[in-house]
């Protein structure tokens, strides 16, 4: 009998970046953030298009607005792979797209049939972000460090 087939193989060294088991904090976090980018370009387009071949009021108003919409969209979608990539710089973004949607979700809820829906979603996505990202263990994971400042005199 062979020695072989009783020995345990060894464990395989973990591979760096690569992760294991459910998605987590970090990982939701990003989907949320790309959700809204998404949201942001998917809405600049199709306002640039009904601009560009529709009958607005101001067709060049709906170009800019359009143009606008689909270019800010692109904040959230770089922010949304700089959380997957733990890049630090990540967070700013994220959190500025947080707070940016709460105004919009609140005005969404005080119009009338079915823009409240979509407040409400939207509402939910952005508050649940800000709690994924203002969550200590967030920063930790990003490599932030929140320690104390020395004072202005040991500096």
């Amino acid at each position: 009998m062979s020695t072989q087939a009783n020995t345990p193989a060894p464990p395989s060294a973990p591979v760096p970046g690569a992760r294991t088991g459910k998605p987590g904090r970090m990982e939701a976090l990003a989907a949320l953030t790309a959700l809204e980018g998404a949201a942001l370009v998917v809405g600049g387009i199709s306002m640039l298009v009904m601009g560009l071949l529709g009958h607005p009021q101001s067709p060049q108003q709906a170009v800019t607005g359009g143009a606008t919409l689909a270019a800010l969209g692109v904040i959230p979608l770089a922010a949304a792979r700089g959380l997957l990539l733990r890049r630090s710089w990540s967070r700013g973004p994220t959190l500025i797209t947080q707070i940016m949607a709460l105004p919009v979700a609140y005005t969404l809820l005080k119009s009338q049939g079915g823009l409240i829906p979509t407040g409400i979603a939207l509402a939910a996505v952005a508050i649940t972000a800000l709690v994924l990202v203002l969550n200590p263990a967030t920063t930790r994971e990003l490599g932030i460090d929140r320690g104390p400042r020395p004072a202005p005199e040991d500096r």
